[in-house]
């Protein structure tokens, strides 16, 4: 936008300033969701989320009101450290306070909700672009590098005396503005929702989490189904002190957490890590394509309004065209993540992975193909260009009811309720890295690469399948407390001996493996 230029004229006469300008929020997120770890541990998940949207909205404020780049950098860092701690606490907290029939439904929920989000962000700020007129001064004539043999907008030469006479702030301000109302839904409405009964539990506060669960399942506190869910939680929680007393008697605060650190180095906790990354870094390897071409990612849709009217430009269409089918290809994004929040519960995680690596790795062999046969022709070509947007489209289909729709649900749920916030706080982080290398470095390399962009996603597509064949087990109707079940960790004579005295003391039956 000419206004925003006129703002931030060191901003949009530099595009390295820009993509950091952009990529502030990555890092700072990635150090949010690696801090919030210990944090909400201390705090609790539903202060976190709370405390989390409070500094969201500091960070959206200074974006809003910016006067300067140095205050735009300041509020993408700030917005930046609470969305990375949000998106560390949310999944946890919702997978915590779900059934285990309907967990992933709940959580890929989140992930729908921040698809519309991103889609609805992007017809807004098109709208709003158009606030007083697309043009800074209209009767100025530009100044600016040559771009297709014509002038371009200058915002150091070309801008009036007083300011922009045409496109108004507003264009940019108000997009900005629009986003603290849905931070302000989630704060006010996390008043009204209880903390997790998983940590009440490991908080001392069972009768809170009694009554927390009798709330959640709408039934009374002293119902079976209640009391069984809330026995199951303290013997966990009991098991894991008493093993940690048992190797550090009388230790602080501080060696528990360095010993909960150290644990994530043992093969059971090592195996865990793995499958948590993997899908949330195969989710963002693979989104690569969207990233570059039309950008409808796990968390990188807002770039969708950067890159996706350059490329279906590049295909000889109109603007209005272009517009329209960046428009689609949102809804074509919401739409196609509605069936894998509906089916991750009653198909299974893995059979989803699968069959939506498989469709990505077709889509992304016929796209390399085209585009390294007919090179930098292909545009001309119209039967080309139908079957590069046919295969976007196909390639949004299989990508948003899988790893999109999943990518949030299997760190949530796999790790042990006393290392389960420190293991997302090591699995979240690998959004945010990817996502910050991929906003810096790859538009100049598919630019230039040709066809060789599509077929490394290709091989991206073909690794996530691998990995989910041979390494993923499937979580489907496991409950939280069932994980090492569904992993098939090894139990040993002394810790099922240990498991079983706790359960009994309890008045818990000895557990099998749960049919799935």
């Amino acid at each position: 936008m000419e206004s925003f230029g006129a703002a931030f004229p060191d901003l949009y006469m530099n595009p390295i300033l820009t993509a950091w300008c952009v990529s502030t929020l990555s890092i700072a997120a990635s150090f949010g969701s690696y801090a919030n770890g210990a944090v909400c541990d201390k705090t609790g998940r539903r202060e976190s989320v709370k405390h989390n949207v409070l500094i969201f909205l500091i960070g959206s404020s200074l974006q809003t009101g910016a006067t300067s780049s140095k205050y735009l950098f300041a509020g993408r860092a700030v917005a930046g450290y609470a969305l990375g701690c949000l998106t560390h606490v949310i999944p946890m907290y919702i997978a915590e306070i779900s059934t285990a029939n309907i967990r992933g439904f709940l959580i890929s929920l989140l992930q729908l909700a921040l698809t519309v989000g991103f889609v609805v962000g992007y017809w807004i700020a098109d709208a709003t672009s158009y606030i007083g007129g697309t043009r800074c001064a209209p009767g100025v004539p530009y100044t600016g590098p040559l771009l297709t043999g014509s002038p371009t907008f200058n915002p150091y030469h070309d801008v009036p005396v007083g300011g922009c006479t045409g496109q108004t702030q507003a264009s940019w301000r108000v997009p900005l503005g629009l986003q603290l109302f849905p931070a302000l839904c989630l704060g006010i409405g996390m008043f009204f929702m209880p903390d997790s009964p998983g940590w009440l539990v490991e908080s001392n506060r069972e009768g809170e989490a009694a009554q927390t669960l009798s709330r959640l399942r709408r039934k009374p506190a002293d119902d079976h189904s209640v009391r069984f869910e809330l026995l199951e939680i303290m013997a966990e929680v009991r098991y894991t002190r008493e093993v940690t007393k048992a190797i550090i008697p009388n230790a602080g605060p501080y060696r528990l957490f360095i010993h909960k650190l150290v644990s994530f180095g043992s093969r059971k906790m090592t195996k865990r890590l793995f499958v948590g990354c993997l899908p949330m870094s195969f989710q963002q390897n693979m989104s690569l394509v969207h990233l570059l071409i039309i950008n409808v990612t796990h968390f990188s849709l807002e770039a969708i309004i950067y890159y996706a009217p350059l490329v279906f430009s590049q295909m000889n269409l109109s603007d209005n065209t272009t517009s329209l089918l960046v428009g689609l290809f949102g809804l074509v994004n919401i739409f196609a993540t509605l069936p894998g929040a509906i089916l991750v519960d009653r198909m299974g995680r893995r059979p989803l992975l699968l069959s939506g690596a498989a469709g990505c790795f077709i889509c992304m062999v016929v796209m390399g193909t085209i585009v390294t046969v007919y090179g930098p022709h292909w545009p001309s070509n119209g039967v080309m260009v139908q079957a590069i947007i046919a295969s976007l489209f196909l390639f949004n289909i299989f990508f948003s009811y899988s790893w999109n729709s999943i990518g949030l649900v299997i760190p949530s749920e796999i790790f042990p309720l006393h290392y389960r916030s420190i293991g997302l706080s090591f699995t979240t982080p690998s959004i945010w890295i990817s996502n910050f290398m991929a906003t810096l470095s790859l538009p100049g390399f598919v630019e230039k690469s040709g066809g060789l962009a599509y077929y490394m996603t290709a091989v991206t597509c073909l690794l996530g399948f691998l990995a989910v064949k041979f390494l993923f087990p499937e979580t489907k109707g496991y409950a939280l407390e069932d994980m090492d079940t569904a992993f098939g960790s090894k139990v040993t004579d002394s810790e099922r001996e240990h498991k079983e005295r706790i359960y009994r003391d309890l008045g818990l039956p000895v557990k099998a493996p749960p049919t799935v």
